[in-house]
């Protein structure tokens, strides 16, 4: 019977992973130790900052927006400088990320209801962190703005903005950083270990042993997609657990649409993983292989930058990135309920790049097989 040949395949490749203890370890600890240092350590946000501040005014307000900065706790430590050269230098050795500079009469010509100007000079070998506490600075000038006499003459005048984040109200990071992970260290397992497989039977001698078997060309593919797909299920429901009770996560949305739309996504990781292992004669390029395509796929997800900020010329290669569409998905599910719908239109792009990687390694697998 066919199915007893495929259990007997699908059995032969999880107890080649499973039983070296070697490799155990590196299904089970690093997804682990990646989720941890991911979500605690890999954050865009920026804390801890040090400045430095050249206060030319010592008047009221400038030393009211000193106090400001120092109470607040993005700022590690704020300093005060006696001359621009002084902050050249705070700048060019980078001990400070930014700094501040208040012109002599700023004090004077806010109570004189003139416009007064702060600058803040930036390191730009650090430009995302530094725009970021750029945005920072300028929401506590605005603040102490708006304390001044005529900030409040011109309250009464002035449109009042009060920004509402939806879905994560409070711009938790682990909210954001969690179901990411749940996507692409899913991929990182699921292309890995793919790709290992034939390069293994290879290096070890039994894919010869592999063709004389009464196993047919689709009956190994099956055994080769099985396993791989077993081991990332397992793996994205560890994620969801630890997401939940460990980070506190809200899952808004329906498991089922979350696993269903996994299974396509993991056969599209394990359909590239299976082409990248049937191209491959050593498990060194195997491995090659899967970071060659793993390291691209991070960066054109959307994981970190959003896509539509990409060059447009650079926005068609995202199309045939099966993280893309999975990130959405997971993220959707988590944070905002995502309906049905959704997922499928998110879903129909994985099962295309399935069968276009599956029957590609089906193909190639026959040649080998001739």
């Amino acid at each position: 019977m066919w199915w007893t040949r495929l259990k007997a395949l699908i059995v032969k490749e999880l107890l080649a992973v499973l039983r070296d203890p070697k490799g155990r370890t590196v299904l089970i600890g690093p997804p682990i130790l990646q989720l941890l240092v991911f979500s605690y350590a890999a954050t865009l946000e920026v804390k801890n900052v040090d400045l430095i501040v050249l206060n030319r005014d010592h008047g009221h307000w400038s030393q009211e927006i000193i106090q400001q900065i120092g109470g607040s706790p993005t700022f590690r430590s704020v300093t005060l400088a006696a001359s621009p050269a002084e902050v050249r230098f705070a700048l060019d050795t980078q001990r400070v990320l930014a700094a501040v500079e208040i012109g002599p009469t700023f004090s004077r010509d806010i109570e004189a209801g003139r416009p007064a100007e702060v600058q803040v000079i930036l390191d730009g070998r650090r430009s995302n962190a530094s725009q970021i506490v750029s945005g920072y600075v300028g929401r506590i000038v605005g603040a102490v703005a708006a304390e001044t006499p005529a900030g409040k003459r011109a309250a009464s005048d002035l449109i009042q903005v009060e920004a509402r984040n939806w879905f994560n109200p409070n711009l938790t990071f682990q909210w954001f950083m969690v179901p990411n992970l749940v996507a692409s260290i899913a991929l990182l397992i699921g292309l890995i270990v793919t790709a290992l497989s034939v390069a293994r039977e290879r290096e070890l001698g039994t894919f010869d042993q592999l063709i004389v078997s009464p196993l047919r060309t689709h009956e190994i593919l099956l055994g080769k997609l099985i396993p791989p797909m077993m081991i990332g299920l397992f793996h994205i429901t560890i994620y969801i657990l630890a997401a939940v009770f460990v980070f506190g996560v809200p899952l808004r949305g329906s498991l089922l649409l979350l696993y269903g739309s996994a299974i396509f996504y993991l056969a599209a990781v394990v359909g590239l993983g299976l082409f990248i292992s049937a191209l491959s004669m050593t498990q060194q390029q195997a491995i090659l292989g899967a970071f060659l395509f793993m390291v691209p796929a991070m960066l054109l997800s959307g994981f970190a930058t959003p896509i539509e900020n990409m060059p447009s010329w650079l926005q068609p290669v995202t199309l045939i990135n099966p993280l893309r569409y999975f990130l959405v998905i997971v993220k959707g599910v988590f944070l905002k309920d995502i309906p049905l719908a959704e997922v499928v239109r998110q879903t129909l792009p994985l099962c295309l790049i399935a069968i276009v990687t599956l029957s590609s390694a089906a193909w190639l697998f026959r040649r080998r097989l001739e």
